[in-house]
Formats: structure tokens, sequence, C-alpha cells
């Protein structure tokens, strides 16, 4: 039986939103909307808070999900990749006789991910077999094909097509990372030190469920979708 690790990293510090993660959504702190609903999960054998904040530390502790440290300052930095506190919590676990074969990154900026997207997430990555799991959500207008960049004053394309007229209908889609789920096996991520490789696989999510939070705009439209059902049940 595979057994998975799921780690939410939250951080005190915030560039885009002070206090990001203990930002109210609805009723609730920001960080609560991940723990809530991987508390939910049938899938998940261990949740695991990471933070250096002992405000974010008490809302996990009062859930009663594992908070057995307050995250080191040198792996809480703006610049610290996200794979360097994973490992930390890994380690930390593994020193105390605790393995898992699955790690599942939940970060507290997508919170409309359900616990029914991180369960079928983990039924895919391992029906597939595949190493690492990202969440992905169709570009639509940002399609590579709409896109240019500035020479000068000049627009470019980015991708050129010899057709003169487009419609998002008639081109290939595309995906971007939109946030919400991370999976990978323990011993790829630790040896590939990322999520995105040639062994990765795509959960696709709706354009709602896709919202990361990183400034006070995406505050306010979060709260303008948790408010409006209709938006919730559009794709």
């Amino acid at each position: 039986m595979k057994k998975t690790l799921a780690v939410i990293l939250a951080r005190a510090g915030s560039k885009g939103l002070k206090n990001k993660n203990l930002r109210k959504l609805g009723n609730k702190p920001l960080v609560s909307w991940s723990i809530d609903e991987a508390k939910k999960s049938k899938k998940i054998d261990t949740i695991l808070l990471s933070t250096d904040s002992t405000k974010i530390a008490k809302i996990g502790k009062r859930k009663k999900i594992n908070v057995p440290f307050l995250r080191p300052k040198n792996l809480s930095e703006d610049k610290t990749p996200s794979v360097n506190a994973l490992e930390h919590s890994i380690n930390f676990l593994k020193d105390r006789g605790k393995k898992f074969d699955y790690i599942l990154l939940l970060e507290p900026t997508s919170p409309f991910r359900s616990y029914k997207d991180i369960d079928n997430s983990l039924s895919k990555i391992i029906r597939s077999n595949a190493s690492s799991l990202v969440s992905i959500c169709k570009t639509d207008s940002l399609n590579p094909l709409f896109l240019f960049k500035k020479r000068k004053e000049f627009l470019v394309p980015i991708k050129k097509t010899k057709k003169k007229y487009l419609r998002r209908q008639d081109v290939e889609p595309t995906y971007f990372l939109e946030g919400s789920i991370y999976i990978s096996k323990i011993s790829t991520l630790l040896k590939k030190r990322t999520f995105c490789h040639n062994d990765t696989i795509g959960y696709e999510v709706s354009k709602w469920k896709s919202i990361e939070i990183d400034d006070i705009l995406d505050l306010e439209l979060a709260k303008i979708i948790l408010k409006n059902k209709k938006l919730r049940k559009s794709a």
C-alpha cells in the first residue's frame, strides 16, 4: 500500500500581500482552506504543516494536524525553493522512522482545490505509475499563438503561424501550471528537485479553481467567486 505525505507550506512573510496566509477568505484564514480539504481526503496518510509563523502553527494545532516544528529561517526566505522546505519535512519524519512513497504539496494560495481533486489526483498518479503529477488549466486567450513580445515599440508573435485570423476554438489547447496540486514520488523529487520533468502528467481543473492568491486583487476575485455559485459552476 502506497503511503502519502501531504505538506502544506505556509510562510509568515509575503511581498505581494502582507500576512497572506492569515488573510480571511469567507469565514476562515487562507491556510485553513488547504488544511480542511486535506483532512477530508481518504488517500492522505499524514498531513504536515511547515511554517515559520507561530500564528499559522496555532491554526494547524487547533485543527489537529502535525505541526512538529517551526521551519528554520534559512528555509523560509522569499527565494527559498519549495523543494528545500519539502526535503526538510521528509527528512524530519524519516529521522523519526516515518517513511512515505509520495509527497503532495498543497499551497494555501490555491484555496478552491477540493478533497475530491486531491483524491482523484492521487488515484491518477498511482494508476499511471508516472513519477509526478501537477494540476493544470487551459490557457484559453493566453495560448502562445495569441501572445506577443515587444521589440522596441513593435509587436512580434511569440509563436508564428501561417493563418491570418485565429479563433480560440481552432487552436490546439495549451495549459498552464495552476498551482493547487503537486504530487511526486519522493525518490524522484529528491533526485530531480522539481515536479515538472519528462515523467510528469497533468490533472486538469476548472478555470474558477485556478485562481492563485498572490496580491489583493486575487483575494478580492476569490471573494467574488466564493459568493457566486454560478461562477463556481462555470468552466
